[in-house]
């Protein structure tokens, strides 16, 4: 477990718990933080809080990579507009994206946070894609599981490289 030092020297320890999320204060931040509080309530609201974390992983994994966009709303966000061609469903399925969990939204935002600050310890062994149990996409017979955590499976490509 990663602990972190916040601004009155308190080390705080993250803990993959709704109890931890709700201790920790109301995120501030801009686009970075919305798109990818967004991001995971749209696509890990229901997840436990670790694979909640998993996902945040997978999608900072991303914006450090060369092989997308640089942050994570253009990590998001690539491909949206073209009908199941984008990286994230919900952003390309037609449905209009309505935040109807307030609470589980304030959660997932939290995640966003701690992701985003580096706060949580890394979970899916630098996993660039991830997909639900319920399927089973024909690109992940080519890249390599590094976890399984809830309802997800998570990816690397098969080669590592000091930009993956």
């Amino acid at each position: 477990m990663k602990e972190t030092t916040l601004s009155t020297n308190t080390v705080v320890p993250v803990e993959f718990s709704k109890s931890w999320l709700d201790d920790q204060p109301m995120p501030k931040g801009g686009d970075e933080l919305q798109c990818l509080a967004e991001a995971l309530y749209f696509e890990a609201r229901g997840e436990t809080v670790k694979g909640q974390f998993a996902v945040a992983e997978v999608i900072l994994n991303r914006v450090e990579s060369e092989r997308f966009p640089s942050s994570a709303c253009g990590v998001i966000n690539q491909g949206t507009g073209k009908k199941y061609q984008c990286q994230f469903t919900y952003t390309c399925d037609g449905h209009k994206e309505i935040i109807a969990e307030p609470r589980a939204f304030e959660r997932v935002s939290k995640v966003a946070r701690a992701a985003l600050d580096g706060m949580a310890p890394e979970l899916t062994e630098g996993a660039t894609h991830y997909h639900t149990t319920a399927v089973n996409p024909r690109w992940s017979r080519v890249y390599t599981k590094t976890a399984a955590i809830g309802d997800h499976i998570f990816y690397r490509h098969t080669w590592r490289t000091a930009s993956n």
